[in-house]
């Protein structure tokens, strides 16, 4: 049997490949799944975006220069196993290529889950090495298998964002305002903030053609339209950027001032805007990398229970919120091209939650 692959130009985004090659061998220990499913959302396009910084295409590099795998939540089935511990047809949720099927190490095994092992992922954040068995999982959790692909990496996010606010006491901000509040982890920060006990205002910042949506969901104290921004009260502000538009983070930045209290850069959903000039006002934007809280947090209060209470989070918004979002499947390798092109062109909103299969 071939695999099928999307290779994505690193250096052309919208430049893709399709790419057929035989199944590589497994080594001792190795398992091959068989890619059932995944979503593309614009976390997607942030890893392509942040994938030379923080290290996206190297988690299944292609050996051939400038092509790069775009990395992706989905699910898998075990097909073939030389491990002990893994059976053929066990069910995985994870990390994976935009491809039909990879190669996986499986080292740590337990019965919730395994880590990558191979030699290649071992430097790079642990969160993306594990791999859920979801056999050990509860039966509503098995049962949103499309609603977890889509959601759960961008709501986990919000939370684990939401969380290191709470961490700083907010930093003293009486309002967070919430960059591209349309996107899922967008709105789903909003979700969280209001549920860590935040008192002040959550205002979320989006187009015109997206206010009604966000406005629907009911999770922000105020919806503001990006022409409008220089309506925002000065006072103690905290920004969490999802959008990734330099010049809009500049505005804010000089409408604020001394009052910008922290400035987050999280997602690019306006990946291609100017970037914002240097030593802004206030607070000087950094990027989050969740991460560094998720391993905060395992020192904190042990490993592992930040990102139960990410998913238990995550479950429950994904239900309350499945009657607002329309769910789409989508099947081969020009579809999933074709997609990712929309998706780089801001062609699909915070309403569509977008499933692919190779």
């Amino acid at each position: 049997m071939k695999v099928t692959e999307l290779w994505v130009d690193k250096s052309n985004f919208r430049n893709t490949r399709s790419v057929e090659a035989a199944q590589p061998r497994l080594g001792d220990g190795d398992v091959r799944v068989a890619i059932d499913k995944f979503a593309i959302t614009s976390n997607n396009v942030g890893y392509a975006f942040s994938g030379e910084m923080i290290g996206y295409w190297r988690f299944f590099p292609t050996g051939e220069e400038p092509w790069g795998k775009v990395t992706v939540w989905g699910m898998a089935d075990v097909v073939e196993s030389n491990s002990s511990e893994i059976d053929v047809g066990e069910r995985l949720y994870g990390f994976f290529p935009m491809s039909s099927q990879v190669v996986l190490t499986p080292g740590r095994i337990k019965d919730e889950y395994f880590m990558d092992a191979a030699s290649h992922r071992q430097e790079l954040p642990a969160l993306y090495n594990q791999y859920s068995r979801t056999k050990a999982e509860p039966a509503e959790l098995q049962a949103i298998e499309d609603a977890r692909c889509v959601f759960f990496p961008l709501f986990a996010t919000g939370f684990v964002i939401a969380d290191f606010l709470h961490d700083n006491a907010w930093f003293g901000a009486n309002q967070i305002l919430i960059g591209s509040v349309s996107s899922k982890t967008g709105y789903g920060l909003a979700k969280f903030l209001n549920a860590n006990g935040y008192a002040g205002q959550v205002i979320g910042l989006t187009s015109a053609h997206n206010r009604a949506f966000v406005e629907a969901l009911g999770l922000c104290d105020q919806v503001v339209t990006y022409d409008s921004v220089d309506t925002l009260a000065d006072v103690a502000s905290v920004y969490v950027d999802m959008s990734g538009d330099g010049p809009l983070r500049a505005r804010l930045h000089h409408h604020l001032g001394d009052n910008m209290v922290n400035s987050q850069i999280v997602g690019v959903t306006h990946w291609e805007a100017k970037p914002a000039e240097d030593n802004l006002p206030g607070s000087q934007p950094v990027f989050f990398f969740a991460p560094a809280q998720i391993d905060k947090r395992n020192a904190d209060w042990g490993a592992g229970v930040l990102t139960e209470k990410a998913y238990a989070a995550s479950t429950a918004l994904a239900m309350q919120l499945q009657t607002l979002v329309r769910m789409e499947s989508h099947s081969g390798v020009e579809a999933c091209a074709s997609v990712w092109r929309d998706m780089l062109d801001n062609k699909i909103s915070g309403q569509q939650g977008i499933i692919v299969s190779l």
